[in-house]
């Protein structure tokens, strides 16, 4: 990203120009020999082909968390502070600290590591004091209440974080928190209606096929915010970035999970899978990879690693290979994958983009 990038983004941010302006900015001054860096390629043509790709491959997703040592730095001052004031004075002398720390290094400095690290720190506040309640009705509430309950609390400490601070975390957690309100609400509703426990082995692929829709709505956000910023210029960009990396893996394993419990099977762990089984996961895997490389998210791709390795062991296992080959195979197999992936990450792009109609490649991260 270039310095003027940055600037029709500012200026997008602050309102001087429309935001879908950016864009038509953009390609009238590279119509005039304005490039913007390394996604134009008459100014890259006499680059070596595997140096552009590997440019391209860093600026196509880059999340404004780490701008420097200096940030690093920072955040583990922040850690150890943060453990210390815990470990001294508990959980309620925490949050003013967090506070404090957010009001010098979010607000005033717009440090982003740290305001990663701050972010995740009010997150596990919320979470450890708000057990404190919960487990004084753990015994008299059903566990879908307590899940409720507990969740509920998270929404309003992170949009008033992100109101103030402007983090783009805490605008995904947010919206994750809710996603997980409303799974969670849903589920219980059914629990209620129905007369049936959610728990109960006989009922868990209702218990996945809630899951894989709420995990639908959360990717549907993040794809919103995603086509709303195509040239990745934005905070909107870390937002859609927070979310994908959230919904990969719930449609992900809610997925596998359909696969695992719909003919009552076991799972790679227990010896009792399929190789039905793990063919349905390697596919499942598969297309989250492409869905990845069209939306350009590597998020897509690293949340099924485990599942691949997982396939690929139940495979061995069936055809009675032995435990010291198929477990190094697994290994070899993923990471041969997560390599090739990795290295031709842009060529496999084009050619999945390539493919695909201009009306959705144009709503798109552009292939270099």
């Amino acid at each position: 990203m270039t310095e003027l990038n940055r600037a029709l983004a500012g200026a997008a941010e602050k309102g001087i120009i429309a935001a879908h302006q950016v864009s038509d900015l953009e390609a009238y001054l590279a119509d005039r020999g304005i490039n913007f860096g390394p996604s134009a390629r008459d100014a890259a043509a006499d680059r070596d082909d595997a140096a552009l790709d590997a440019r391209a491959a860093e600026d196509s997703e880059q999340p404004r968390f780490v701008r420097g040592f200096h940030d690093i730095l920072i955040t583990i001052g922040v850690v150890v502070v943060l453990i210390g004031v815990w470990g001294l004075a508990g959980p309620f002398a925490t949050l003013p600290v967090i506070l404090v720390l957010a009001e010098i290094l979010v607000r005033r400095q717009r440090l982003a590591l740290p305001s990663v690290a701050l972010t995740i720190a009010l997150v596990h506040w919320v979470g450890m004091t708000s057990l404190l309640f919960v487990d004084e009705h753990d015994d008299a509430w059903k566990p879908m209440v307590v899940a409720l309950v507990y969740l509920s609390v998270f929404p309003i400490p992170l949009g008033l974080f992100y109101w103030r601070y402007r983090v783009p975390l805490a605008l995904a957690g947010l919206m994750v928190s809710i996603a997980l309100i409303c799974v969670v609400a849903v589920l219980f509703a059914i629990e209620r209606s129905f007369g049936i426990d959610l728990a109960n082995g006989n009922h868990f692929t209702l218990l996945a096929l809630t899951v894989l829709v709420g995990a639908l709505g959360l990717f549907a956000v993040a794809m919103r915010y995603d086509v709303s910023d195509p040239q990745r210029v934005t905070a909107r960009s870390d937002t859609a970035f927070w979310l994908h990396l959230a919904a990969a893996p719930a449609l992900l394993y809610a997925l596998i999970a359909l696969v695992f419990l719909s003919n009552g099977g076991g799972t790679w762990w227990d010896g009792q899978a399929g190789l039905g089984q793990a063919i349905a996961a390697i596919l499942i895997v598969a297309l989250f990879m492409l869905v990845g490389l069209v939306i350009d998210r590597r998020a897509f791709v690293t949340s099924g690693l485990l599942s691949l390795g997982g396939a690929i062991w139940t495979m061995l296992n069936q055809t009675g290979a032995s435990l010291d080959n198929y477990v190094f195979v697994a290994f070899a197999a993923v990471g041969v994958t997560v390599l090739f992936i990795g290295i031709f990450w842009q060529k496999l792009r084009r050619i999945v983009m390539n493919l695909l109609p201009e009306t959705v490649t144009a709503r798109l991260h552009a292939a270099p």
